[in-house]
This record gives C-alpha cells, sequence and structure tokens, in this order.
C-alpha cells in the first residue's frame, strides 16, 4: 500500500506545465554546467587584471570542488523538504555568487566567489534529474535525461568558446553577469510551472554523514586536481590527503549504518540496478571528460585549428549524444525496458575510443567526425539510462538520493580520470619531445600563436608528439569502455513504470 504525504513526510509535487518546467531546468542546468568550462580561456585576462596567477588553477577547481561537494546534500534535502523551495535556494546560491565573481578585487576573492558559485551550481545539477522524476513517468523519462546529457556536452563545448568571446567582445566579468538575467528568467518560468504541495513534518537530517562525505569528496577531488601537477604523487600533501579522504569514508560507512535518516543510505548498494548502474555512470564521466578535455588541443596544436573552428569540430560527439539519446528515449517510451542500451552504448564506446587511439596529425576532418561522433552515440545509449533505471527502482522518497549518487559517481569519474591522463599525456609528450630533439621555446605552454611562428617540419614533428602522447589516454578509455560493458550485461532489468510513483 503506497504511503501519503502526510504519513512519511515527502513532499509530492506536481507540474502544470511539463514542457516549461523542463525548458527552465534545461536552462539552469546549462548555466551550471557552462560555468565549469567558461572561465578556461578567460584566465589569462583574470590574472592580468587581479594578479595571483600562483592560484590560478583555483578558479577553476574551487567551483568543481564545492559542486561536488554538495551533491549528496542536496539530493537528502529535496527528499526531505521538496524540490521546489530547494530549487530556489540553489538557484539563490549560484546567482549571489555569479554577482560576487562580477565584483571580484583579488584573486582571493573570485576564488572564494566561485566556491559560491558552486554550491549553488551542484545542486542545480542533481534537482533538475530529480524534478523530472517528480512529473514524469519512468517509461517517459529518458527522453527529457537524454536533452539533459546533451546539455553537459554542449555546455563543455561553447563554454570556453563563450569565455573567449566575452573577454573579446566586453570582458571576463560578463562571463559571471552573463548568469544573472537568463537565470532569473529561468526561475521564474520553474515557479510558474512547478507546484508544491508539501506536508510540512520534521526530520532530521545526517549532518555527521554530510560532514564526513563532504570532507571524503572534498580531498578526493583535491588529490585529484592537484597531483602529478601541483604535488608530486608520492609528496606529504597528496600523502595526507590519501589518508584523510580513506579516514572520513571510513567514518562516513560506519556514521550511515547507525543513524535513522542517512544522507546515502547503504542500502542502496545492496540493489543491483544502484551499483551497477553507478559504476557505468564513473566510466561514462571519465569517458565524456576525458575526451572534452584533451580534443581540443590536439585539434590546436596537433592540427593547427583555431580555437573557435575546434569548438565547432567537437559538435558531431554533441549529435551523436542527441541522436542516441532520442532513439534510447523513445525505445524506453514504447517497450518500457532499457538492459539493452548500456550494453550498446558500451559497445558504440569501446569502438569509438579504440578508433581515437589511431589519431595522428594527418587525421582527416571526415574521420575524426566519425570517431567522436562514435563516442557520442555510446554516451548518448547511456546517459538516460543510468538515470531513468535507478528513479525507477527506488521510492518516491530516495529519488533525489539516488539521483545525486549517479551524479556524485560520474563527477568522480571525469575529475580522477582528467587528472590521471594529465600527467600520462605529460609524461609521453615529454618524452617523445625528447627522443625527437624537439626543443620549443615555452615548452609545455605552447599556444595556437606559438605554432604559427614555428618552422613547418617543427610543426609537422610536434604535431606528432601530441597525437602520440593521446593515444594512451584513449586506450584507457578503450579499457574502460570494456568494464562498462561488463557491468551493463548483469545489470537488472526492471520494468519502467507508465506512472509517477506516489
Amino acid at each position: 500500500m503506497a504511503n501519503h504525504p502526510q504519513e512519511n513526510g515527502v513532499s509530492h509535487e506536481s507540474a502544470s506545465s511539463i514542457p516549461l518546467v523542463s525548458f527552465s531546468l534545461g536552462l539552469l542546468l546549462l548555466l551550471a554546467a557552462l560555468d565549469q568550462t567558461i572561465v578556461s580561456t578567460a584566465l589569462p585576462t583574470m590574472v592580468s587584471d587581479l594578479g595571483g596567477l600562483d592560484n590560478l588553477s583555483w578558479v577553476v577547481t574551487s567551483y568543481i570542488l564545492a559542486s561536488t561537494v554538495v551533491l549528496p546534500l542536496y539530493g537528502k534535502l529535496g527528499d526531505l523538504y521538496g524540490r521546489r523551495s530547494t530549487v530556489f535556494v540553489s538557484v539563490g546560491l549560484f546567482l549571489f555568487g555569479s554577482v560576487l565573481c562580477g565584483m571580484a578585487n583579488s584573486m582571493t576573492f573570485l576564488i572564494v566567489s566561485r566556491a559560491i558559485q558552486g554550491f549553488g551550481g551542484g545542486g542545480l545539477f542533481v534537482l533538475a534529474l530529480s524534478v523530472i522524476g517528480d512529473i514524469i513517468p519512468p517509461k517517459d523519462r529518458g527522453k527529457i535525461q537524454g536533452l539533459f546529457a546533451a546539455v553537459f556536452s554542449v555546455a563543455s563545448v561553447i563554454g570556453p568558446l563563450m569565455g573567449g568571446w566575452f573577454v573579446e567582445v566586453f570582458n571576463w566579468r560578463w562571463i559571471f553577469y552573463f548568469n544573472i538575467p537568463i537565470g532569473i528568467f529561468a526561475v521564474l518560468g520553474f515557479a510558474a510551472s512547478f507546484k508544491a504541495k508539501v506536508e510540512r513534518i520534521s526530520r532530521k537530517i545526517d549532518w555527521g554523514g554530510a560532514v564526513t562525505l563532504s570532507i571524503a569528496l572534498s580531498t578526493l577531488t583535491l588529490i585529484a586536481s592537484l597531483g602529478g601537477r601541483t604535488y608530486a604523487w608520492s609528496s606529504w600533501e597528496i600523502l595526507v590527503l590519501s589518508l584523510i579522504t580513506i579516514a572520513s569514508t571510513l567514518l562516513f560507512l560506519w556514521i550511515e549504518a547507525r543513524v535513522s535518516e542517512p544522507i546515502l543510505p547503504l542500502a542502496l548498494f545492496k540493489m543491483n540496478v544502484f551499483w551497477v548502474t553507478n559504476i557505468i555512470g564513473l566510466v561514462v564521466g571519465a569517458s565524456l571528460f576525458g575526451t572534452i578535455t584533451f580534443l581540443p588541443l590536439y585539434l590546436q596544436i596537433a592540427k593547427g585549428i583555431s580555437p573557435t573552428v575546434s569548438g565547432l569540430m567537437l559538435i558531431p560527439m554533441t549529435i551523436g549524444i542527441l541522436v542516441a539519446a532520442t532513439v534510447a528515449g523513445i525505445s524506453m517510451g514504447k517497450t518500457g525496458k532499457y538492459r539493452w542500451l548500456p550494453i550498446v552504448g558500451t559497445i558504440f564506446l569501446f569502438l569509438g575510443m579504440l578508433s581515437m587511439t589511431t589519431l595522428a596529425s594527418d587525421t582527416s576532418t571526415l574521420v575524426f567526425s566519425l570517431c567522436i561522433g562514435t563516442v557520442g552515440l555510446g554516451l548518448g545509449c547511456i546517459f538516460p539510462v543510468v538515470t531513468t533505471a535507478v528513479q525507477n527502482a527506488v521510492s518516491r522518497d530516495a529519488i533525489g538520493t539516488a539521483t545525486a549518487a549517479g551524479l556524485m559517481f560520474r563527477q568522480i569519474g571525469g575529475t580522477i580520470a582528467v587528472s590521471v591522463y594529465g600527467a600520462m599525456f605529460s609524461n609521453r609528450l615529454i618524452r617523445d619531445m625528447v627522443e625527437s630533439g624537439l626543443e620549443i621555446e615555452g615548452g609545455m605552454q605552447i599556444g595556437p600563436q606559438t605554432l604559427a611562428s614555428l618552422p613547418p617540419q617543427v610543426q609537422e614533428m610536434l604535431g606528432e608528439s601530441i597525437s602520440s602522447a593521446l593515444h594512451p589516454i584513449y586506450a584507457c578509455g578503450t579499457i574502460l569502455a570494456v568494464i562498462g560493458f561488463l557491468f551493463a550485461l548483469i545489470l537488472q532489468e526492471i520494468p519502467l513504470k507508465s506512472k509517477i510513483s506516489s
């Protein structure tokens, strides 16, 4: 027998306009995702205005760190107190942080403001996907989840382009002010279309679990961001962070096994759909961020393409995600089944990653587009399934928590992958350059303008070195795809419900 709202304290929400809710949430999600990448091309200009070159990387890291840490907390708060009010808190923090970023007069002020912005942005990631679970039946949910997945991909591609455009046409502060009118417009649309019916019942928040999980996620993100770059993997800083990660994780597990309202119920890990989709999500996160992070470098340095054109050349992957996600959504809506989709998706991902191990400086645009388009098809088959399947498997009062866990594993996979891949890339590139006898002023900091001033023969040798250094990254991606495929084979099929759970 289904529980009633007053019996379990869960807020049951309804939407008068599903298209408007979806559009508003998609817009908010786009802003939050954009702010992960939009500052990258503006960083040199920010340094020239504010100074603080030594802390430059923290402008990006502080946002990613803050948004990752709050994922589980927003998921649980949305389950306990309702998604509508929690969205308002999240948007408020994001926009407040954006205003502060635009007003920053020092690098320290900017970094703190970016963290505040991240505390809001992380909530938007979770809540957008969770609200869809409130208003759309599982059978029809895949289409919207797929579109939201494409939003992440689009944001990763156009973020650096938009950042560069704002710097050239206006100034870097408008990267952040740009969020204000669009964010207000989107939240007004959400407020008008998403109505909440909330029974106010006192609930206990698992603050001990929230704090220990936040510490574990923070230190793990810092290890991934700083290890092999700012600090050597064997340095005392990384070792201390590793010990803190292990200790806080163990303490978190101890707390979760004993509290009445755990922020991440350990019982969820007993569900096949929950833990299998999280492992697949981790693989997908590593594939997506690992691919997107290093391809612009290949295009701009190895092939000598401008930053703007290199962004446009990543569009085939976005198209692949959109096409596959749309097909996946339609299939789930008609059949109520999903298990075959991640199996097919990981096969596409395997083929795409394997083909990218052959990239060279003379690879044609058509071949390159087919390679990344195949990766996009794989991601598009997987993205809608991992969220829809887990939301279908859990009770409605656990949708936010389960969704947040999936995003958390995806974010962790991406963060760790980018760090490990970055170290692999640097080591291989340095080795190849030494073996080729290449000595270039500026070393690893070479950009498109410097490249253009080099003799053609040197450009060709450098292009081959860059291409060669990328091959181990995509070889790892190929292995991850195989791991994802094996787990997809054991994913349990639970027929998608045609009605929203009560």
